[in-house]
């Protein structure tokens, strides 16, 4: 199948704001419709406004705040089972981590402990295979193959328990809850005065979950090993975290006020970032000098334009520094998009920032962490890049 590779950032910009009315989401969008059927990040059109209209409120600065608590208890309860000298595979728990507090945002506790369930056991399964299922010829998909089989069947779980709870929830109406799942219930269109169907809530829950859970995970987990590596950073931000912080819990009020976390993260986020993106036209289209006629499929790679070494000195190197004011400056709005852009950019971005730097501020306020020796961590392509292991040690902080 041919397909146009965008490779610099103003072409990327050109297919992301500038021209993006004539561009729907394209191939790789299309097979995630087992896992997340049409919502926010597969629906067009007429379909996509509505919908983010009606979703964006549930993201508001004042929802993040009310979710932040949750944030925060689940990240000291991760902590806490720790102990000094263990070795822990960093990424699975930051993925228990991320998985737990977005099913928790989800879902209040008195319906939704089966699709909290139905989240932790089958969205790693999802995970794991999506983008090689997303890039395969779609004939594929009926080779009864074990990677085929796991993914179809954790697909049609989770969206059959996620199906249960939502008809549960239509059924006994609203109880004061402020989960992700009454909100969505509740969402009625300004223009219409029409809400979303059962089907529409589930697909919604399930982008969310898909959106949320990796991007999260993959993030904290290379902030960590990264962070191994630079202990001058590492202090600094454990310094700032005392300052801060001191000895109570991290609380949403705190995020702001911790900017060598965000440098850490947009760091992270440079150098380990969503490996393909694909856009298809629907109308004719010219980028630089080649006309696109509708339907063609264009794809750019996220994480090839941040480590443009045109944009970024030393573009491999882990270096929180290069986001100081002073030096961010140098770096156009559209040279670094971690979260999409334009009518598409994520919807959840500041919840993203929100946990991330909840969950950093409370283990460094603990622990140190160092990498466990026998093991160089590898990236693996995946709907981000994440680690192939990360196993680390944790030491007390003293």
């Amino acid at each position: 199948m041919p397909i146009y590779v965008a490779t610099s950032h103003d072409l990327v910009h050109e297919i992301t704001v500038a021209q993006a009315r004539s561009f729907e989401k394209g191939r790789f969008f299309d097979r995630l419709r087992p896992l997340a059927g049409n919502g926010l990040a597969n629906a067009d059109g007429e379909t996509h406004r509505r919908h983010r209209r009606m979703v964006q409120p549930m993201f508001s600065a004042d929802r993040i705040a009310d979710y932040s608590a949750m944030m925060s208890r689940q990240a000291e309860a991760m902590a806490d089972s720790w102990t000094p000298g263990q070795v822990v595979d960093i990424e699975q728990a930051m993925a228990d981590y991320s998985i737990e507090t977005l099913a928790a945002t989800l879902f209040s506790t008195d319906i939704g402990l089966p699709a909290v369930e139905a989240v932790r056991t089958n969205l790693p399964v999802l995970l794991k295979t999506l983008l090689m299922r997303a890039v395969s010829p779609k004939a594929l998909d009926r080779l009864p193959i074990r990677a085929n089989r796991e993914f179809d069947a954790a697909a049609a779980r989770l969206r059959a328990v996620i199906d249960d709870v939502v008809a549960h929830a239509r059924t006994t109406g609203p109880r004061d809850r402020s989960d992700l799942l009454t909100l969505l219930l509740a969402a009625q269109d300004a223009d219409s005065g029409t809400g979303l169907t059962d089907t529409e809530v589930r697909d919604e829950l399930s982008t969310i979950m898909f959106a949320g859970a990796e991007t999260t995970a993959t993030a904290l987990a290379w902030v960590f090993h990264e962070l191994a590596g630079r202990p001058d950073a590492e202090e600094q931000i454990a310094a700032e975290v005392r300052d801060v912080v001191g000895d109570r819990a991290v609380t949403v009020a705190d995020v702001p006020r911790l900017p060598a976390i965000r440098r850490a993260l947009d760091e992270v986020l440079r150098l380990h970032g969503v490996p393909l993106l694909m856009r298809r036209t629907t109308a004719p289209v010219r980028l630089g000098i080649h006309e696109l006629p509708p339907g063609t499929e264009v794809a750019f790679s996220l994480y090839a334009l941040h480590r443009d070494p045109a944009v970024y000195e030393h573009p491999d190197l882990f270096d929180p520094d290069r986001w100081l004011p002073e030096r961010r400056a140098a770096i156009a709005r559209h040279q670094f998009i971690p979260f999409g852009a334009g009518n598409r950019k994520c919807i959840a971005d500041q919840f993203v920032w929100t946990e991330a730097t909840i969950a950093i501020a409370t283990v460094l306020q603990r622990w140190r962490l160092s990498p466990a020796p026998g093991h160089t961590p590898k990236e693996v392509a995946s709907a981000v890049v994440h680690a192939d292991r990360l196993p680390m040690v944790v030491h007390p902080r003293g």
